[in-house]
């Protein structure tokens, strides 16, 4: 606790002398307060605002955009301690949004996937510019770089919108509006302790600011933590271990297919001795085909820990009359623990660990290490080559440590010429810098080595000191990306029209966007065993032009035109155009329709990554025969990933219709459809659908890919992806090939957001809002295949159901959180099964196993409630429960390991917290 408190008081000096002396940024304005957008009957004069989703200021809240605001109300009373963990838990969050899991090389990242479409189709902006990108990812912003205490509102924009913003606006946008109007100091300190172990949390902020005639001032400083979770701590591990062949087995070549399998009479495939990690915590079991399983789940993290300190400041200056400057500034640190399971040995410098006849080792060897060697069953494979599945428990786990440091400056001036035109324009400067440590990971080819001379035991790895044998390494990962920006925009009235005066906006912005992702040598060079990484680095201009334009063409009823044109100086260029129309029939309907046309450009970490070397396993029959003579083996190709020099861009296009009724002053209901259309998707390409696309017996191909002549040497990158086949010489095989992201395929999905809003009134015991918020999904497919809605992973219905209740001081909240149920991933084996033919006694057996399963999982619903109390020496004390009744997230147990989807779920369980907030 005193490094914590003394972090929280540096960081308060620090915004201190930042909000005293910088001025930050005016933001968007809402003209709706909570309770008007509730249904209240009040009337307000509006100011003309700018809107998510436009760049035109307008008087009408309601646009001709589907935008759902959260205000800082609504984030207090989740309880949530980050933006990541509220946003997620949202309807919008079809599916898909990524959390920080320990097992991942995105550790310490957190994004949200609007319509599912995954954290890279969706746009994150800050006070409407682009969110840093996360350094550990290379191609999403990091919601955990955004401090909690900092953030007025967030406004989510359910609709692609590449016309106004650019890149990577496909699913939808969320913007997230921070503090700017506020005078004081407020101090706000909150802990969280779940009633099952891990995931504690912790939270303080303290913001101070004031205003002038002339200008304004906002400093604040915040911390929060929740603490790492162990998968062994949750109930559910217990009826579901994971379990992994990399344990202790014997197989006859690289692969892990059964048919590779050692086979003893007795020891099946294990090695006999040991069978697991040897820990009396974890299991000692083997399957009814005795092929040892080590249990991962008794000692790895199931999700890290994420700890951020923040220190940010803004405001504004008056010049004149005319002219204001702005300025914004936030400096953010997130910090990431995760534990994985003892390596194991995959992947493996040329494919896995090498038994050489003879070695100490070998099952056939005569003395040495080897306890069974007189066995007449290992005696007869004495000459043979084996390979070994291992798990190199003995050596302990592997620990992962992140840093992420975040720095978002902003200066910029607005201001109007001649009382006819307003314009903006500024620079800001964005760095996200992140640095990741591994220890206890295992070198590969200095592994082998023990192996091969017996110092390293198989049949006993605890014996002697196995750490001392020098065959491990600390592993890094030096990540950076940066954004160096100028805009500028001008807007002005254009005409007169029955509806009104017509508007546009014209601006242009210009950006150095730059990518780094440079892995330790012994990492890049595939000599790191369980880890696996790629350096990348390399940066791009950017230029970026566009227009909108409101025309009010009628009385109540409006067309909004936009485009912009973004030129890249690695890819290409895109333009992306929209069109949207607004009509309000009468005062309490409203209905809109929307059409547009987007773009993702290819990003960095792909265009830069260095090539890489791999031995891709096949068993193509023709390669097969060109290599061993054997038409049905397990053979490996030369292979290298490189950096496509053909990647293009996605393209999408999205259409939408909605309504907006208030239909009494108490009931306020939205409804929006939308449809959306993917193509040229960028996805990675093996080298099986690269052979198979060249031989034709793949129909959906990647552009650029190409049959090499004969005798070509690789890497070549200017070749792009592709294969060399050995021109019919002998049998057709693959001799090499180049693999890579490419251009492939489409995604379509459609669906509904509904949203009812009720204000009550009830005179002297208070007043009751409630709010409604459903997503559902019709369709998600790809590539005309089935929508997959429905099956694991992709739920059709999700909702979230608010009531506040709000008497004299009092406060209280109850949240419903609703997520429909799926089939069961055992099902969908199952049904995959029933539908071969001429099924193997393995696969008979298999269709048993999961036929134990439940074909369904059952929805989720989870209940939070908050009680807040105004205390009259200006204070806030707020007492809450989330998941009140302490479900379990839903598991299936036919996954292994932590069971349960965490794209979809939590696994923090019952949650009481208490938060006090004081204001001076």
């Amino acid at each position: 606790m005193t490094l914590k408190t003394t972090r929280l008081r540096d960081a308060i000096n620090l915004a201190l002398i930042a909000g005293v002396a910088s001025f930050a940024t005016t933001g968007v304005a809402f003209a709706q307060s909570s309770e008007s957008s509730a249904g209240s009957s009040e009337t307000t004069q509006l100011d003309k605002i700018t809107v998510t989703g436009s760049r035109i200021k307008r008087a009408d809240v309601e646009g001709a955009l589907p935008v759902v605001v959260i205000d800082r109300a609504q984030l207090e009373a989740s309880g949530d301690i980050s933006v990541a963990d509220y946003l997620r838990n949202t309807s919008l969050n079809s599916f898909g949004s990524y959390q920080s899991t320990s097992g991942s090389s995105w550790g310490g990242f957190s994004g949200v996937s609007l319509r599912g479409l995954g954290t890279s189709r969706t746009l994150v902006l800050i006070d409407g510019r682009r969110a840093p990108t996360a350094p550990m990812v290379g191609n999403s912003q990091d919601l955990n770089s955004i401090p909690m205490a900092a953030i007025e509102r967030i406004e989510v924009l359910s609709d692609g919108a590449s016309a106004i913003y650019g890149s990577d606006a496909l699913g939808g946008v969320v913007n997230i509006i921070t503090r700017k109007d506020f005078e004081g100091a407020e101090m706000t300190y909150g802990i969280g302790r779940p009633t099952q172990a891990g995931g504690d949390t912790e939270e303080m902020s303290f913001i101070i600011g004031a205003s002038g005639e002339r200008g304004r001032v906002l400093a604040g400083a915040s911390y929060s933590n929740r603490d790492v979770i162990f998968t062994r701590d949750r109930d559910y591990w217990y009826s579901s271990p994971g379990a992994s062949v990399y344990s202790n087995n014997f197989a006859t070549s690289t692969s892990t297919a059964a048919s590779a399998r050692l086979n003893h009479p007795v020891f099946g495939t294990s090695v006999p001795g040991l069978c697991t990690n040897g820990d009396d915590s974890d299991l000692f079991w083997q399957d009814t085909n005795r092929v040892c399983q080590f249990n991962h789940s008794a000692t790895s993290a199931n999700l890290t820990s994420l700890e951020n300190t923040a220190v940010f400041g803004r405001g504004d200056y008056q010049i004149n009359d005319d002219w204001m400057m702005y300025f914004n500034a936030t400096v953010s640190r997130s910090e990431a623990f995760g534990r994985f399971a003892a390596v194991p040995s995959s992947p493996w410098p040329g494919g896995a660990i090498i038994l050489r006849p003879g070695t100490r080792n070998h099952p056939g060897t005569l003395g040495g290490n080897n306890p069974n060697a007189s066995d007449p069953y290992y005696q007869s494979v004495a000459n043979q080559t084996l390979y070994l599945f291992h798990r190199f428990a003995a050596l302990g786990e592997r620990d992962n440590r992140l840093e992420n440091t975040t720095y978002n400056y902003n200066l910029g001036f607005e201001g109007n010429i001649a009382d006819k035109v307003d314009v903006e324009f500024g620079a800001r400067y964005v760095e996200s810098r992140a640095t990741n440590i591994g220890t206890n990971y295992v070198v590969g080819g200095l592994a082998q080595v023990q192996i091969d001379n017996g110092n390293y035991n198989i049949y006993n790895p605890y014996a002697g000191n196995p750490k001392g044998l020098g065959m491990t390494a600390t592993i890094s990962r030096d990540m950076k990306t940066t954004n160096k920006e100028v805009y500028g925009s001008a807007s002005f009235d254009l005409f007169d029209l029955p509806g009104g005066t017509a508007a546009a906006v014209v601006g242009g912005e210009y950006r150095e966007e730059f990518y780094q992702d440079n892995y330790d040598p012994l990492s890049e060079s595939g000599q790191i065993v369980g880890s696996a990484g790629n350096s990348a680095s390399g940066g791009r201009d950017v230029y970026a032009g566009y227009v909108e334009a409101l025309f009010p063409v009628f009385d109540k009823f409006e067309i909004n035109l936009a485009g912009r044109y973004e030129n890249y100086s690695d890819y290409g260029n895109d333009f992306a155009p929209k069109i949207s129309f607004r009509w309000q029939p009468m005062d309490t309907l409203t209905l809109r329709a929307t059409y547009g046309e987007g773009f993702r450009a290819p990003p960095l970490n792909l265009l830069t990554q260095k090539t890489s070397f791999s031995a891709t396993a096949t068993s193509d029959p023709a390669t097969c025969i060109l290599l061993t003579g054997n038409p049905g083996c397990q053979t490996q190709v030369t292979t290298y990933s490189i950096s496509n020099p053909n990647l293009g861009s996605e393209q999408s296009k999205q259409w939408g219709l909605g309504a907006v009724w208030d239909a009494t002053d108490w009931l306020n209901v939205t409804l929006d459809y939308y449809n959306i259309e993917i193509t040229d998707s960028i996805q990675a390409v093996s080298m099986g659908t690269i052979v198979g696309c060249l031989r034709g017996t793949i129909q959906i191909c990647p552009t650029g890919i190409s049959q090499f002549p004969v005798g070509t040497q690789v890497p070549n990158e200017s070749l792009g992806l592709g294969a060399t086949f050995d021109g019919g010489i002998v049998t057709n095989g693959i001799v090499n090939a180049q693999t890579g992201s490419a251009n492939i395929g489409w995604i379509e999905t459609e669906g509904y957001d509904l949203t009812l809003r009720t204000n009550f009134d009830m005179g002297n015991a208070g007043r009751l809002r409630n709010q409604l918020i459903l997503g559902y999904v019709g369709n998600y497919s790809s590539n005309g295949n089935s929508s997959v809605v429905g099956t694991p992973s992709y739920p059709r219905l999700r909702g979230v159901l608010t009531n506040v209740w709000s008497v004299g001081d009092w406060n209280f909240n109850w949240n419903i959180n609703y997520i429909h149920g799926t089939q069961s991933a055992a099902y969908r084996s199952w049904l995959a099964l029933v539908r071969t033919s001429n099924r193997t006694a393995t696969q008979n057996s298999n269709m048993a196993f999961y036929d134990s399963y439940p074909d369904r999982l059952p929805s989720a619903i989870t209940h939070d409630l908050q009680v807040n109390y105004k205390a009259p020496w200006n204070a806030t004390i707020t007492l809450g429960v989330n998941n009140v009744a302490n479900k379990d997230p839903v598991y299936d147990q036919s996954l292994g390991g932590s069971s349960y989807d965490y794209y979809l779920y939590d696994p923090w369980g019952r949650v009481p917290y208490i938060r006090y907030t004081q204001r001076f």
